[in-house]
């Protein structure tokens, strides 16, 4: 029997969807390499129907932001594992139309460059398109970047790599430090070893939004699988090679999160233990701290490079289990905190130690109150911002994150600007308040030349000085010299807290509980239901139009009393301007707890971000006010979980 004839069998029985097979028969046809052919008919031989619906029920969505999936099957084919190196890499990504792979990435690449020439072209520019890459330690990681780089030469552009992994963050610098049109990242964050994925900057070294992402995203879906073979073969000749130069010119800049370099000098050293978790984070935060002057002392087994990652389940700092051995290892040295930063250093968390000598995780959520109240302050005391507060100053968080930064925002008299889950609507309003300094100064004006205190006073005197931006997942951003959130700079920030706060004669946990009964005491909890593949995929909307048709009325005894529709209502931000329309809900309850529900952009699952506050009396009364919010905030988010499964299966 014909392959072909076989999988027209599969769709006949049900075990195969139309759109899969489609995807199937167009790649085992395709002039492609053999064992491309061999991969799928392997895998038909074998009859896993679920592996290649999930394979290739779909092209990998190239999103607003770029693409994410899987380089590695669950169930994998002989032909496409090949030689396995030494680090664990198959021979090959595997084959499908829904995995990343050569082809996937290939299209991308012609994609965003074709995009980039006609943006060029529609503006008058006459120039070169220009991309830089940047990739971290995962499965195929150096592969696809060499390929991409080598792909966007061949279409007649002109492409920087690093000479090795290297940090997210650095990346977004690196876009506006060398002018590129462009920039791209290979990385799948803190995502399972067996994902990688492709993030998409522009020029102002921020993650592309409208109207970059859905004029790119329209190029993507236009290259058909016909000539992504042209493209295999990497060719390197022509692309420019990043090495120190590069790393002194970001160090120099991330050094800059530090406000008071002063707090470090005099009294017993911060101790700090520190994990990249086998990622790119002690490329640039060890220097950083070290320069600054605490002392560190990084976990051994996880200091090299490894896209297996294989002394943690999962390389996401938000879990605890992630710094586990971290955590080990400063109970035994007696450090005064831990430093975790995710495979590619855009997110960082961290223990801190208690009085009573234990040490305690933070959530991003109570990292970012800390670090928003700590800047504020000393940006007053030390005469950036003006005493009393600024409508021209902003801290800018996501609408997902904490309402206790909206509170010490309100409490310092700045702006608090909220925007939709993630860090490049951040920095589309940093390029906002750009863009109106620039048009104030006129012609001429550099606006990255411009020493950072001259810029602060200047964006308060013409548009607006971002003074913080942070969102709940572990991001954090001190300046607007990058445009995504910088783990790097962010362990140097904390350090500087931490200094800080222990020449008081504090912890660091105190000094959260001054904030609480200065403010209010705010608790968030957070809901993760993952659903995976074809079938999850249809869940997660399923739960989100339901939402959208027969939005909840009550959850428990506690009645919704308002429901915010972020996909069709006008919603307008602390600026006055709209935010753009997304599938996101905010559910406001009678008891005064609220919760926000959308789909995650980067993973396969459904996220539903709970909030509750109250009143402190005085310090007496903390210790009962942290007891009642999280038993009410545990019971509300059992009732919004058990919803949201029955919308799941409806």
């Amino acid at each position: 029997m014909s392959l072909r004839q076989k999988i027209a069998d599969a769709v006949q029985a049900g075990r195969l969807m139309p759109s899969a097979e489609d995807n199937l028969i167009a790649w085992s046809e395709a002039q492609l390499p053999a064992w491309v052919r061999a991969s799928v008919e392997e895998l038909v031989a074998k009859e896993a129907w679920s592996e290649l619906n999930d394979r290739f029920y779909r092209y990998l969505e190239f999103g607003t932001g770029g693409m994410r999936g899987r380089t590695i099957g669950v169930v994998q084919a002989a032909a496409e594992t090949g030689q396995v190196n030494a680090a664990g890499t198959p021979e090959h990504a595997a084959v499908g139309s829904n995995m990343l792979n050569d082809f996937t990435l290939i299209r991308a690449v012609v994609g965003l460059h074709r995009y980039t020439v006609k943006f060029l072209a529609g503006a008058g520019r006459q120039e070169t398109p220009r991309l830089v890459i940047a990739h971290d330690v995962r499965h195929f990681s150096r592969h696809f970047c060499e390929l991409a780089a080598s792909t966007w030469t061949r279409l007649g552009g002109e492409a920087f790599i690093f000479d090795g992994p290297r940090p997210t963050p650095q990346l977004s610098f690196a876009v506006r430090a060398l002018k590129t049109h462009t920039g791209v990242v290979i990385t799948a964050s803190h995502n399972p070893p067996h994902d990688n994925g492709f993030k998409a900057y522009f020029e102002d070294g921020a993650q592309v939004i409208a109207p970059h992402d859905k004029g790119i995203v329209t190029e993507v879906n236009a290259v058909p699988l016909a000539e992504l073979a042209a493209f295999l073969a990497i060719d390197l000749q022509g692309v420019t090679t990043l090495g120190r130069a590069a790393d002194d010119a970001y160090l120099a800049v991330a050094a800059k999160a530090v406000i008071d370099p002063e707090v470090f000098r005099g009294g017993e050293k911060l101790r700090i233990v520190f994990t990249n978790i086998h990622g790119t984070g002690g490329i640039h935060s060890v220097p950083l701290l070290l320069h600054a002057g605490a002392r560190v002392e990084e976990v051994p087994s996880q200091v090299a490079f490894d896209g297996r990652f294989p002394t943690v389940k999962s390389p996401n700092p938000e879990n605890a289990a992630a710094l586990k051995l971290a955590v080990e290892l400063a109970e035994k040295t007696g450090a005064d905190v831990v430093l975790a930063t995710d495979p590619d250093a855009d997110r960082m968390a961290c223990a801190v130690r208690t009085r009573e000598g234990k040490l305690q995780l933070l959530t991003g959520n109570q990292i970012g109150s800390l670090l928003a109240e700590y800047r504020l302050a000393r940006y007053k005391e030390l005469g950036w911002i003006p005493a009393e507060g600024s409508s021209r100053v902003a801290i800018i968080k996501t609408f997902v994150t904490t309402q206790l930064q909206d509170a010490i925002g309100r409490g310092h008299g700045v702006k608090v600007v909220n925007t939709l889950t993630g860090f490049k609507w951040i920095a589309a309003k940093m390029r906002g308040y750009e863009e109106q300094l620039r048009a104030a100064m006129g012609p001429g004006f550099d606006y990255d030349a411009t020493p950072f205190r001259e810029r602060a006073r200047l964006l308060q005197e013409h548009a607006t000085f971002y003074a913080f931006g942070t969102e709940e997942s572990y991001g954090y951003l001190p300046n607007d010299y990058l445009r995504d959130k910088d783990g790097n700079a962010a362990c140097v920030m904390f350090a500087e807290l931490c200094a800080w706060v222990k020449k008081r004669g504090l912890t660091v946990t105190e000094y959260l509980d001054e904030i609480y009964l200065k403010y209010g005491f705010f608790l968030e909890g957070t809901i993760n239901l993952y659903y995976e593949g074809a079938t999850g995929a249809a869940k997660i909307k399923r739960i989100l139009e339901t939402y959208r048709a027969a939005p909840p009325t009550a959850f428990g005894d506690v009645a919704v009393v308002k429901f915010d529709d972020f996909g069709r209502e006008r919603i307008l931000d602390a600026d006055g301007e709209e935010v753009p329309k997304q599938d996101l809900y905010f559910v406001t309850l009678g008891d005064g707890t609220c919760f926000a529900a959308r789909g995650s952009g980067t993973e396969p699952k459904m996220k539903f971000y709970v909030f509750a506050q109250a009143k402190v009396g005085g310090a007496s009364e903390l210790p009962a006010v942290k007891q009642r919010a999280q038993a009410a905030l545990d019971e509300i988010m059992k009732h919004i979980e058990a919803d949201a499964r029955q919308r799941a299966e409806r």
